[in-house]
């Protein structure tokens, strides 16, 4: 990745083993310019360059090229979101847009974590482990050979959370647990390579929730929720060349999830074509087709209401990029440009230029100018969202009818737009130290907003849903969704890797973050994505990974993060740190301790902004296991 004209962080599989990570959220705070903070045991906040929050909608997360974005709400759903971890080959993290061979939604950046190949995973693997939040974990895996052109692997994973303490100090009720299974299957012969892939999941998972028109003191309302769903992926791949390839790939994915307070099912199908071929000597070119369908079914509550229920969401689209090699082996320039059509906002056009010098072996600058979009969600089309209802006020409106204040999805909320301006150095200062840095511009317009209307009474559909829900009339204070919300974001990362010693290893990264928004000053104060997202984004993250071998059986790691404080959620900044210790007594087994956030008995990170779950707190955890391959 040294080499591409973006800035591009990788997590390799063995930075994750040596963070002591279990789950990918928290192996992405190891990234420049990714914020992530932990909401619940289940729930985190992660974005890339700001606009972050439970369901962060400008971020793009792909699993082995399957994308997990959520269409109904936008966003991720983490708890979702899960492989054994061993089985982790990289994650690469594209900062800044992406959409020109990613798609839309690929804003302010893509995350792309890509698994093994099967035969990379051949023998059995055993975890199991537990501690005082991590209370109980268990993993195994199976890999082996069908052919001898065909790998497969099989795994299956449960674990056992603990809660996480109000401000109060009380528990949350948020305890979780978890299972997961699922395959794989490479088949290699000559010139062609198949892949077949899949996973099944179920969570069962406790939440407590601030009742409507109280305040977060008020006694919780704690339900049960459960999640499960499946995927299936197949992939070809051709070589007809170094520099010419043709990828065909097609997924089914199904989920059904109670993400208080609302019950959706939504099943994904993609199918997507590309192929990469030269051109006179100096050009790369790429391009391809793809096409995705979603399909969500929502369950009305008290609080959430989509009309229709179910509804079709289709995206169709085409991209080509053309790399041109203008100085050999110095100077490249890339230009790219994806067409598509979708049934929310139509016809969107996501174009990006980027540039590369490459002076010499030890420096490299680049620069890019994109075009990036994020389509509109089912949530913000066909929804009526009860945020509270208020006694009659027959001295305002001349009724006895209770008010209801709801927003409002519209049928006329549009796309969200960025043009993004980028400037990286890297430089290589010997075979063990090196610089990377990143500047960027992002311009956003036409951004997600809010609109008060005037107290009228409930007519037409919006009564029939009322009423159906309800049970009694309503006078409505609707509040509407716009796209008259714009904003500037600036900043800068640096990362450095150094090798002091052929035992020692440090890495450390800074991100630097500053957000301006214009939005309806009435919405400020309680919109975390446009109006306050300069107050909900932290300015200034810090991390320092040291990773030391004692010996060829003992590995002491050290993890230390400072992230400044978000004001517009009274949270604070903090400073915590990870420690892991890995003893390999002997070649198949390894025993590993873990701590957790040392420095605190506990301390906030983030803040649910879609659905009023308490607030709470993050606790310090110890774990230990045994990780056993034969």
């Amino acid at each position: 990745m040294a080499d591409a004209p973006a800035a591009v962080f990788v997590i390799t599989s063995d930075d994750i083993r040596r963070s002591g990570a279990t789950s990918i959220p928290e192996a992405l705070r190891m990234a420049p310019g990714v914020q992530v903070g932990r909401i619940g045991t289940d729930k985190w906040s992660v974005s890339i360059r700001g606009f972050n929050g439970r369901f962060s909608n400008k971020l793009l997360v792909l699993i082995d090229g399957r994308s997990v974005y959520t269409p109904l709400s936008s966003g991720v759903i983490w708890s979702q979101q899960d492989v054994l971890m061993e089985d982790i080959d990289r994650i690469e993290v594209v900062r800044g847009p992406g959409a020109t061979l990613w798609g839309v939604n690929a804003v302010n950046g893509v995350i792309n974590i890509l698994t093994k190949h099967a035969t990379q995973t051949q023998g059995a693997l055993l975890t199991i482990g537990g501690g005082s939040f991590e209370q109980g974990f268990a993993s195994a895996r199976y890999g082996g050979k069908i052919t001898e052109n065909t790998a497969y692997r099989i795994y299956a994973k449960g674990f056992k959370r603990d809660h996480t303490t109000t401000l109060s100090g009380n528990s949350a009720h948020d305890n979780w647990h978890s299972a997961r299974a699922g395959f794989r299957i490479d088949h290699t012969r000559d010139i062609d390579e198949l892949t077949v892939q899949g996973d099944i999941f179920v969570n069962d998972i406790s939440d407590a929730l601030i009742p409507l028109n109280a305040s977060p003191s008020a006694a919780l309302n704690v339900i049960n929720r459960k999640e499960f769903g499946g995927n299936i992926r197949l992939r070809w791949d051709r070589k007809l060349s170094e520099q010419s390839s043709i990828m065909f790939q097609t997924y089914y994915d199904r989920v059904q999830n109670q993400l208080a307070p609302q019950t959706k099912h939504a099943d994904s199908f993609d199918v997507e074509l590309q192929h990469r071929f030269p051109l006179f000597n100096t050009h790369d070119i790429t391009w391809g087709l793809n096409y995705r369908l979603f399909h969500t079914h929502a369950i009305n509550t008290f609080i959430t209401s989509f009309f229709p229920q179910t509804r079709s969401n289709y995206f169709v689209s085409g991209y080509v990029r053309d790399e041109i090699e203008l100085l050999p082996e110095q100077l490249k320039f890339s230009l790219g440009v994806r067409l598509g059509y979708n049934n929310l906002s139509g016809i969107e056009v996501q174009p990006n230029a980027r540039l590369m010098w490459t002076p010499n072996s030890r420096n490299s600058i680049w620069a890019s100018v994109s075009r990036a979009v994020r389509t509109p969600a089912r949530g913000e089309q066909n929804v009526l969202i009860n945020m509270g209802i208020s006694p009659p006020q027959p001295d305002l409106t001349g009724s006895q009818l209770p008010i209801m204040q709801a927003v409002l999805g519209s049928n006329h909320f549009n796309a969200e737009e960025l043009l993004a301006y980028e400037l990286g150095y890297r430089h290589q200062f010997n075979n063990r130290a090196s610089l990377d840095i990143t500047g960027f511009f992002n311009d956003y317009d036409h951004l997600r907003d809010f609109a008060l209307g005037a107290i009228q009474p409930t007519s037409g559909a919006h009564r029939d849903l009322i009423l159906s829900i309800i049970q009694q009339d309503h006078l409505m204070l609707p509040i509407f969704f716009t796209n008259k919300g714009s904003a500037h974001a600036y900043g800068a990362e640096i990362s450095i890797d150094l090798i002091p010693h052929e035992k020692w290893r440090l890495q450390g990264n800074y991100s630097y973050l500053t957000i301006s928004t214009k939005s309806n000053p009435a919405f400020t104060a309680i919109d975390a994505s446009t109006g306050g997202a300069g107050k909900a984004n932290p300015h200034h993250q810090l991390s320092l990974r040291s990773n030391f071998d004692l010996s060829e059986k003992l590995q002491f790691n050290l993890w230390l993060r400072y992230v400044s404080g978000l004001s517009f959620y009274a949270i604070s900044d903090y400073v915590t740190m990870d420690a892991n210790m890995t003893w390999k007594p002997v070649k198949n087994i390894e025993f590993f301790l873990v701590g957790q956030n040392l420095f605190k008995q506990q301390h906030r990170e983030s803040q649910s902004d879609f659905i009023r779950t308490v607030p709470s707190t993050v606790p310090r955890g110890i774990y230990t296991g045994v990780r056993w391959e034969f």
